[in-house]
């Protein structure tokens, strides 16, 4: 029996049993609960201020879109400099933003601060990305990052129910100070839990490192890797399995369903993941992770295409959840296998052009999306986007294949090479 096989059971428990790791993941956790927190506070009280739907839905894109700036523009900061640091610096600066915006301040300023907290996203989920292979190795790291997704995920299902309880009882403005307050004690978790590390490019002056922050390095590294490119390439299938998400509510109209039936809709693909990426980590051997990237990616597409067939809300369910369960594990894998195999003076940069790139594909695929749906309806639409994703992801499944094949020694843990 290989030793990843011994060790998968209780890969979680090695994760936790790492002090870092464990000052990490409270600190995004704490840091999830707040947004998704102010999102709720900003939506009531911009609707309480300007009884616009519009300002109201612009708002909330705000607490979004920014981040694709930082994590576009601004990632490489944190190869040029401690990603430690760079980390604590985003949370102090979002806490004093936040804490601006909880004072009261014009609703064209709070806009502009939104921009500004949400960018500063950008370079901390880089910086952590990129910080989590320095604190968990083989496969701990892989559970660290299922950690991490079911801690988003979970977050996403519980905050905005959780977050409209607590705007029930107290006002929008001190729903922003909580939030303030949870990026001060997510800064002190990471000052505190995450050793010093020196940054991961060495260039001798400010001048060079802010140069070569913006000179687009893990753009190329993307480019020119193959096996890197294939896996940025089935993560950006997402695109296509996003359009249940975006199309939650007139799918629910169609089932003849109520409101409620949106909810759950929203629901099904987070649930799904969460278990999909529990029983990856724990069960999976570790030879095997890697190997199935392609199959998971053409899975995590094909209950979608039933929708086509208008099923009943249970099975619509039961398809949606079915292809999280399938799409978190190959997507956390994927992330895996490019922080391992890019150099570490790049990996802020494409962990963060990776993630922001994500994010831009998903709004992408939303729009998309509901134009088709407009003409067709939405079963047909979630349908279609579903079976383009599975004619695109068998070609890259099958160049995975061939990079596994080429490159065995960068892909495949010791161990696991033949056979």
């Amino acid at each position: 029996m290989e030793k990843g096989d011994s060790a998968r059971g209780t890969a979680f428990k090695a994760a936790f049993a790492v002090g870092e790791f464990r000052a990490l993941w409270a600190a995004e956790a704490l840091s999830q609960a707040g947004d998704q927190l102010a999102r709720v506070a900003l939506s009531v009280l911009v609707w309480e201020r300007t009884a616009s739907a519009g300002l109201t839905g612009l708002t909330y894109g705000l607490t979004y879109l920014p981040t694709l700036i930082g994590g576009t523009l601004f990632a490489g900061l944190a190869d040029r400099y401690s990603r430690r640091t760079v980390m604590i610096v985003c949370d102090l600066l979002r806490a004093a933003i936040a804490a601006s915006m909880a004072a009261g301040v014009p609703l064209p300023v709070l806009a502009g601060l939104l921009v500004i907290l949400t960018t500063a996203g950008g370079p901390f989920r880089a910086a952590q990305l990129a910080l989590l292979p320095d604190v968990l190795e083989g496969d701990s790291y892989v559970a660290g990052l299922a950690v991490r997704t079911i801690t988003i995920q979970t977050a996403q299902l519980a905050g905005f129910g959780g977050g409209g309880l607590v705007i029930g009882f107290v006002t929008p403005y001190w729903g922003l100070v909580i939030d303030a307050v949870t990026f001060v004690v997510s800064a002190s978790l990471v000052s505190v839990g995450v050793r010093r590390r020196g940054p991961a490019a060495t260039e001798s002056s400010v001048k060079s490192r802010v140069a070569r922050a913006f000179s687009g390095e893990g753009a190329r590294e993307l480019w020119q890797g193959k096996g890197i490119r294939v896996l940025f390439g089935l993560k950006m299938l997402a695109g296509f399995a996003i359009a249940p998400e975006g199309l939650a509510a007139p799918l629910a109209v169609g089932l003849g369903a109520g409101s409620f039936a949106v909810g759950l809709i929203l629901a099904a693909d987070p649930i799904g993941s969460v278990i999909g990426s529990w029983i990856f980590t724990k069960w999976v051997p570790a030879r095997r992770k890697t190997r199935i990237v392609g199959i998971l990616a053409i899975a995590s597409v094909v209950p979608l295409v039933f929708v086509l067939f208008r099923p009943s809300l249970p099975v619509c369910l039961a398809l949606i959840g079915l292809s999280g369960a399938f799409a978190a594990p190959y997507h956390l894998q994927a992330v895996a296998l490019m922080a391992r195999a890019v150099p570490d003076g790049v990996r802020a940069q494409v962990m963060g052009l990776t993630s922001t790139s994500l994010v831009t594909v998903q709004g992408i695929g939303i729009m998309l999306a509901g134009g088709l749906a407009q003409l067709t309806g939405p079963f047909v639409a979630v349908g279609v986007a579903a079976t383009v994703a599975v004619v695109t992801a068998g070609p890259m499944a099958m160049a995975w294949k061939r990079a596994i094949a080429t490159g065995p020694d960068v892909w495949l843990p010791a161990g696991s090479r033949t056979g």
